[in-house]
């Protein structure tokens, strides 16, 4: 089994623009992705997919091989399709770039312990959510995990509605998400459907279109980086990490 790590990274972010480049005691926010995700043994190549020329020469400049992908993408699994023809795998796994504390061990939990190029295959992350602030910021995205584990749904609302109870644990998204060959063209090939479209969630158009997403549960404290508020929270504890570490 062939696995191609990728993290997608693009400059023009809406809320904050160069995000990736960022600093982070000392180094891009990227760097600190890039440093995690390239001690994952389970990982046979590792690419940073951009199209932005200073992440390019940013990220060639502590040795990271860059693939360089088109403009238009709308999202990362547009971005990893592109990679895809380029780089023969069995699977694709996609680290998000704004998630700089994620822990390196929790990422290859999400691979199957098999290979499967005749049909789709997504998989993707969960763990649960430590505030109920966390929950109700729509930036964060929620699971609903039935049975097997697999996705009864996903959206940016608190999903389920605690009608009867609330002793139960959200399921929130952690930036790790893993795709086939077969689901990347589908995806790239498929229109955009409408809840896809209300959400603003690229994995929905898999579900409205009956194929399953299966998630697995991680304990982490990882964090995706989305507001000024949260790069002075990862600032912090990676100080402190580094502090502890005499570094």
């Amino acid at each position: 089994m062939k696995v191609i790590a990728v993290i997608p990274a693009r400059y023009q972010s809406t809320r904050m623009p160069g995000k990736p480049l960022l600093d982070i005691c000392g180094h891009p926010m990227l760097w600190w992705v890039y440093q995690n995700v390239k001690t994952v043994k389970e990982f046979d190549e590792l690419y940073i997919a951009t199209d932005d020329e200073r992440i390019r020469a940013a990220a060639e400049s502590w040795g990271a091989k860059v693939i360089m992908t088109t403009s238009d993408c709308s999202c990362l699994i547009d971005r990893l399709y592109q990679v895809s023809r380029v780089v023969e795998g069995d699977y694709y796994v996609s680290v998000n770039g704004d998630e700089p504390i994620l822990e390196p061990e929790v990422m290859p939990k999400i691979l199957p312990d098999f290979v499967d190029n005749e049909r789709p295959v997504v998989r993707g992350l969960v763990r649960d959510f430590t505030s109920p602030t966390e929950v109700l910021d729509p930036g964060n995205i929620k699971i609903v995990v039935g049975q097997g584990g697999y996705s009864l749904y996903t959206s940016r609302s608190p999903i389920p509605y605690p009608h009867t109870t609330t002793q139960f644990r959200y399921k929130k998204y952690v930036g790790v998400e893993c795709f086939n060959r077969k689901a990347l063209e589908f995806y790239v090939s498929t229109p955009q459907t409408e809840i896809e479209r209300i959400e603003d969630i690229g994995s929905i158009r898999f579900l409205e279109h009956g194929y399953r997403i299966h998630y697995t549960q991680v304990e982490s404290d990882s964090l995706s980086i989305d507001t000024p508020r949260d790069l002075e929270k990862i600032r912090a504890v990676i100080s402190k990490r580094l502090e502890a570490n005499n570094v």
